[in-house]
């Protein structure tokens, strides 16, 4: 006995409905779409998981070789007698006496630094370490004391010292040279200069609005005390007529990731190289002459005075000489982490390109996809970005895109074959898989152009959807001339 609609029951009228709807197929897609975001947000923490791991591996490599060095120097530290006269009334005047020190910055400062960078390995991670040659060359005028008024005999020329200001003491390599004119002097070790520089560290962030990974320069004042960390030495003057402008040094220092310089001097030329074919110039200033190769770099800056927000002399301690240090960062950019994140940002997209692309294929083909397939393909697709990611910590991002993409490609048109069947469906069905990868890559690849890109390869998605829907029947002929009014 043949059954006919009207012989079925309410329960399988609404149970046929359920499995013919194109209506509840569509908000079965959606719904499994949303559901399915939930792993792809652990997906994207799992990246911000492995990107903090990475930097915080290697600040522990660069803290055991020497941090990020700032250097400032030389500064012209000379103490005099400093008086105040304090009226007691009928006790009369009393006179205070107390040491203080004068600070002289050097009119011209010139530096000539080679940078020598190495690589350091600790498991999948690597930090970019140096050593360097500096050589510098400071020239000081004769201090005008009558300005500050202070006397002649106030002056402590036999206490004059030259300080440089090191950021981390354990980068000297060698024991340092200092001169002024002929005369070789002796350095120590200090945390108690009067003057001090901001500390600089490096960090890393992926940035949600601009989808890149942004390396930041952290600065704060030294923590130490009142006073910074550096090198004094003692110079050979008794009197003002021992005065001698001419100060040179020769520093052999390690450090990690920066080398800033402080422009102390009323002119300040720096000039750099090294053999490190991806340096960023960083700063308040960025070099006046730059080249950048295959084999290293060379770049030169040059700063006035007027260009830094602190005097060319003070006196009393606690200065922090602020706001005007720059240089060279030299970073391995953990790129991999950066590009799968902005891959990761493009999941939804690939799995609604999907689902929309078995549905239109369900319904021209009049194929059964069943709702368990549609989720066990979605599972495929968000595996695949821990794939991508685990891979690219070791052959790089590139490789692993390729080989993560193959193998879902793969698995996903193999696992297509149970319910498409002819072997054109399956290579369409692969092919456009392929397609939607392909599109990515790229995207991620020419970042400048990834908006202009992306909207115009949606708008060519939409309308190939349009087009090869565009013969399909959305409702049934009965339902049609049901509402076909009679007589028409």
């Amino acid at each position: 006995m043949e059954t006919t609609p009207s012989t079925l029951s309410i329960f399988d009228r609404i149970g046929a409905w359920f499995r013919e709807s194109v209506f509840v197929k569509l908000f079965t897609i959606g719904f499994l779409t949303l559901i399915l975001l939930i792993p792809q947000s652990w997906i994207e923490s799992l990246v911000r998981e492995r990107q903090y791991r990475a930097s915080s591996v290697v600040n522990e490599i660069t803290s055991k070789w020497s941090g990020p060095q700032t250097l400032a120097g030389p500064v012209l530290i000379i103490p005099f007698t400093n008086r105040e006269r304090i009226d007691k009334g009928k006790n009369g005047v009393e006179i205070r006496e107390w040491k203080q020190e004068a600070y002289f910055l050097p009119e011209q400062l010139d530096v000539n630094g080679n940078v020598s960078p190495q690589v350091l390995h600790r498991g999948l991670f690597d930090a970019a370490v140096y050593e360097s040659a500096i050589d510098l060359k400071a020239t000081f005028v004769k201090p005008n004391f009558k300005k500050l008024g202070v006397a002649a005999q106030d002056i402590h020329w036999g206490e004059a010292q030259l300080a440089y200001c090191l950021s981390d003491l354990r980068g000297i390599s060698d024991n340092p040279v200092f001169m002024n004119g002929k005369a070789v002097l002796n350095g120590e070790p200090s945390n108690q200069i009067g003057f001090s520089t901001p500390s600089a560290s490096v960090s890393s962030f992926l940035d949600d609005d601009r989808d890149v990974e942004i390396y930041t320069t952290a600065v704060s004042a030294e923590s130490a005390g009142p006073s910074g960390t550096g090198i004094v030495t003692t110079l050979p003057w008794q009197t003002e007529a021992d005065f001698n402008g001419t100060v040179t040094a020769k520093l052999n220092l390690k450090g990690s990731s920066l080398l800033y310089f402080v422009p102390v001097g009323k002119t300040t030329d720096i000039n750099l190289k090294g053999p490190w074919a991806n340096p960023s110039f960083d700063g308040e200033f960025l070099p006046e002459k730059r080249e950048i190769t295959d084999k290293g770099f060379s770049a030169h800056w040059k700063v006035l005075h007027y260009n830094r927000p602190f005097a060319q002399e003070w006196t009393g301690t606690n200065t922090v000489l602020s706001g005007a240090s720059f240089g060279t960062r030299l970073l391995i950019p953990v790129d991999q982490y950066q590009k799968s994140i902005r891959t990761a940002k493009y999941g939804i997209l690939i799995i609604l390109l999907t689902f929309v692309s078995l549905f239109l294929v369900e319904i021209i083909r009049n194929i059964r996809i069943h709702a368990f397939q549609y989720l066990l393909i979605g599972a495929a697709l968000i595996i695949y970005y821990t794939l991508l990611l685990s891979l690219s910590e070791h052959v790089g991002y590139n490789v692993a895109y390729f080989i993560a993409s193959g193998a879902t490609v793969l698995l996903v048109s193999l696992y297509a074959a149970s319910f498409l069947r002819k072997a054109g469906m399956i290579a369409f069905f692969g092919a456009i898989l392929i397609f939607f990868y392909g599109f990515i890559f790229v995207i991620i690849q020419l970042q400048d152009y990834s908006l202009l890109l992306g909207s115009i390869g949606l708008f060519i998605v939409i309308a190939l959807v349009m087009y090869f829907s565009r013969h399909i029947t959305w409702y049934k002929e009965e339902a049609l001339a049901q509402d076909t009014p009679m007589g028409s």
